[in-house]
């Protein structure tokens, strides 16, 4: 267990609470402590750090009952406002919701820059609720390397469907899919031109695919764009063997359509629970959770390393000027930082 309160907060000013007193009070569903606990998850700090894991520790065990949602989108795709519909009907529906909304990173600051809570009034104010932006620091796939402890987090206080709502669209995007239970794409009514603009490979990793925004003279478009994109998935290999992913319209201005998507999720859960799939899944999460944290560890561990930082800018020129390649550059750092000849 960490040592004392003051000693995690490391400010001497004001004291944290121990990791479980803290890890009683999220389970009791008070949102203050929920927050605070994300924070310290969040925080780089060492003696942070060893807080969260101790914290994690004493969560472990009331965690893992969630419906876990990705989802993701192009640019423009209204995934704020239909993250706030969508949540108003499942809290409708007796579920709490907690959103992990990770916003692109400034580049002074490290901090989120969009905002998600300003843009979900609504669902923001509701009790039932739990809303949390965070920055996604330049990670891999636009998720914060902590959303997967602040999704363990949020289970544990008793949110029961946890979304993560991703950084637009790209290849890295595809990261999400290593956490959650189901992977959502929202589409335009844009129909075939669109999706040429979609990278492939999240495309194969959607388990649900709807094109929002059918409503008022795009209702056509959109149904024409359905019929494109169930074209276009009969091309590309399925996700799951035990499942063929459905294309949705929905309108999350009118909340028309919204219901079914939130059906279409529960049937999901159930044909994958039913099968085994869905437990071999979250196993197989599990397993590239700790081998992404080996990787980002050691990675953090090098660069802090003083005879790696001491070599680094050199090695950085004589790659830039072609005097060294990168292969040679990397062997002579990662010598530095190991203390003997790398093999292989």
């Amino acid at each position: 267990m960490t040592a004392s309160p003051s000693q995690a907060s490391g400010t001497g000013s004001r004291a944290v609470p121990s990791t479980a007193e803290t890890a009683a009070a999220i389970r009791a569903g008070d949102r203050r402590a929920l927050a605070r606990a994300i924070t310290m998850i969040e925080s780089t700090r060492p003696d942070h750090r060893a807080w969260a894991e101790d914290l994690m520790a004493e969560l472990l065990p009331h965690t893992g009952k969630s419906v876990r949602i990705g989802i993701s989108g192009v640019p423009g795709v209204g995934k704020s406002t239909f993250i706030e519909t969508f949540g108003l009907h499942v809290i409708g529906q007796g579920h709490r919701i907690a959103v992990l909304a990770v916003d692109p990173s400034s580049q002074r600051t490290g901090g989120s820059i969009l905002g998600d809570k300003t843009r979900m009034e609504e669902l923001t104010r509701n009790h039932s609720a739990f809303i949390r932006p965070s920055p996604s620091g330049g990670t891999l796939g636009g998720v914060a390397r902590r959303t997967r402890e602040a999704m363990l987090a949020c289970e544990a206080a008793g949110y029961d469907v946890v979304v993560v709502e991703t950084v637009g669209v790209g290849q890295s995007e595809t990261a999400v899919s290593d956490m959650v239970d189901l992977f959502m794409l929202l589409l335009l009514p844009g129909g075939g031109d669109e999706l040429q603009g979609i990278k492939k490979g999240i495309v194969e990793l959607a388990d649900l695919i709807v094109v929002n925004k059918a409503d008022g003279a795009l209702v056509d478009a959109a149904r024409h764009a359905v019929a494109e994109y169930r074209h276009a998935l009969a091309l590309l290999r399925q996700p799951s063997k035990d499942w063929k992913v459905p294309v949705l319209t929905c309108s999350a201005a009118t909340g028309v359509g919204v219901p079914e998507v939130w059906e279409t999720v529960g049937r999901y859960r159930a044909t994958l629970a039913a099968s085994g799939a869905l437990d071999a899944r979250r196993v197989e999460q599990a397993r590239a959770w700790m081998w992404s944290e080996i990787a980002e560890t050691l990675t953090d561990a090098f660069r802090r390393h003083p005879a790696v930082r001491a070599d680094l800018p050199g090695a950085e020129r004589a790659v830039t000027r072609g005097d060294a390649t990168p292969t040679a550059a990397a062997r002579g750092l990662l010598e530095k930082f190991l203390g003997n000849r790398t093999d292989g």
